[in-house]
């Protein structure tokens, strides 16, 4: 099932997307919410953050290649992680499908995209098992985290560097029903291949992070937990149109402005 968010004139309504319609929802997916509008076209509404998470968690350095690569670009060791390791991004830098990504304009241009799986919780959980990590999942959907490598260089934090507005954008929707280590994450700027990879490659798989977040914290419905990326991350600029793809999912994509 996909559930997405959408405007429907002043406000901003729950929906079921069947093939190329969707119908609104009363109540949320969190809640037992069910399809009852008449079918309209998926094409002809405008998609919303497919929901707006109380906590946004990022995995960060979960793949072998990417560590590798920042080692080699951004410092650092290169080593893995002893244990899944988790890190927070602000909602502030959260955008929809089709909302431009806005490049500062102070930054130094060296602005890169990671095509990431992001999880999404779908009831309150704490002190989960391996067995029943993923009975906590309601469903998947796709994050582009948008890093300033200049600023996550200088700074103390990553304060900016990943979480200025617009810099995660996520969506488009909410696809239940999929094994989070079966996907393949493919990265396009204007049309051409960038990066892909597959997530049965995650260091730490979701289970594993969702078990050690959960000892020291809850996690409640609506919050996401994106997995991180692999490899090389591609450069963006103004003029650009980033698409992240996951086929079970979908595409994110995202014009590229400066601001």
């Amino acid at each position: 099932m996909n559930w997405c968010r959408y405007q429907d004139g002043d406000q901003v309504v729950y929906g079921i997307i069947d093939g190329d319609t969707v119908r609104a929802a009363i109540g949320s997916p969190f809640e037992g919410g069910f399809a009852t509008g008449e079918p309209r076209p998926l094409s002809d509404v405008s998609l919303r953050l497919p929901c707006i998470p109380p906590t946004f968690y990022a995995a960060g350095a979960n793949y072998r290649a990417h560590l590798a690569w920042a080692a080699e670009n951004l410092g650092g060791s290169g080593k893995a992680p002893p244990r899944a390791d988790i890190g927070y991004r602000a909602n502030n830098s959260l955008v929809a499908h089709g909302e431009n990504i806005v490049i500062p304009r102070d930054s130094s241009g060296v602005v890169q995209v990671e095509g990431e799986l992001a999880a999404v919780i779908g009831k309150t959980v704490k002190h989960l098992t391996p067995e029943n990590a993923l009975d906590c999942v309601l469903g998947y959907t796709i994050g582009n985290d948008v890093s300033e490598r200049t600023w996550q260089s200088s700074d103390r934090t990553l304060w900016r560097a990943k979480n200025t507005d617009t810099f995660n954008p996520m969506g488009p929707w909410i696809t239940s029903g999929l094994d989070p280590e079966a996907l393949e994450v493919t990265t396009r700027i204007n049309g051409v291949e960038a990066s892909r990879y597959q997530t049965k490659d995650m260091i730490f798989s979701l289970v594993n992070f969702l078990v050690e977040t959960t000892k020291y914290v809850t996690l409640y419905a609506g919050d996401v937990m994106w997995m991180g990326c692999d490899g090389e991350t591609p450069v963006i600029k103004a003029g650009d149109v980033v698409e992240i793809e996951i086929p079970e999912i979908g595409v994110l994509r995202n014009p590229v402005v400066r601001g």
